[in-house]
């Protein structure tokens, strides 16, 4: 799948997604990966655990199991195994499809900007078949900042406090869903702009702001 790092041909907004947990339910894959991780190395993971607090990079999570120094290399091996484990068995999460359709109906450009390994990212929305203009990986929170800038976003959607806090770094709308480990009041705290319970309600909702005063087509 070929990713455009064109900018917008219209005035329409460009929209960044995050990946797990809000255009897709990764935690069935995750789990399986941590699993077999567990098994190879012969440490304990609590892959049920660790499922629960999706969102921050990989080494967050593996710290609270392996040593510092070991860190680095068990990151390397996961994400070595993860395709051939973990992208089947992951699906989208209900109306992703249709809210990154509804942007490119628009005629605004759909990017996918996550903490995910990029190469395993673009596994997974090969596979479910959702393809956004550009795919940025390896950021997470503030650091989302840098490539929404760069992509002149003017919404960034996601299920995280720290998808909240890079949105309003980058000076993007905040558009929370309550699909991943943050409720939905602890995302309004953050300063999320909208919070929608799933990505059913997207469509809608942009449609709306689309017609809205507090539209934006273009970044200052």
């Amino acid at each position: 799948m070929a990713f455009s790092t064109l900018p917008a041909p219209s005035s329409a907004p460009t929209v960044g997604f995050d990946l797990d947990m809000t255009l897709i339910d990764s935690r069935p894959g995750i789990r399986a990966c941590y699993q077999a991780l567990s098994e190879r190395t012969g440490t304990y993971i609590d892959a049920d655990l660790a499922v629960t607090r999706l969102g921050p990079p990989l080494a967050q999570e593996l710290i609270h199991w392996f040593p510092a120094d070991e860190v680095e290399a068990v990151a390397d091996l996961y994400r070595a195994m993860y395709p051939a484990i973990a992208v089947t068995a992951t699906p989208a999460m209900p109306g992703a499809r249709e809210a990154v359709d509804a942007v490119r109906n628009a005629g605004g450009r759909a990017i996918v900007v996550t903490a995910k390994y990029e190469p395993n990212a673009k596994l997974h929305l090969a596979h479910l078949g959702i393809e956004p203009d550009a795919v940025i990986g390896d950021l997470w929170a503030e650091q989302k900042a840098e490539a929404l800038r760069e992509h002149e976003a003017a919404v960034y959607v996601g299920d995280h406090v720290g998808d909240v806090r890079g949105a309003r770094v980058a000076d993007a709308l905040s558009v929370a869903v309550a699909t991943g480990p943050c409720p939905a009041e602890e995302l309004r705290a953050a300063g999320a702009d909208v919070v929608l319970t799933d990505l059913t309600a997207f469509p809608g909702w942009f449609s709306d702001h689309l017609g809205g005063p507090d539209y934006r087509p273009e970044r200052a």
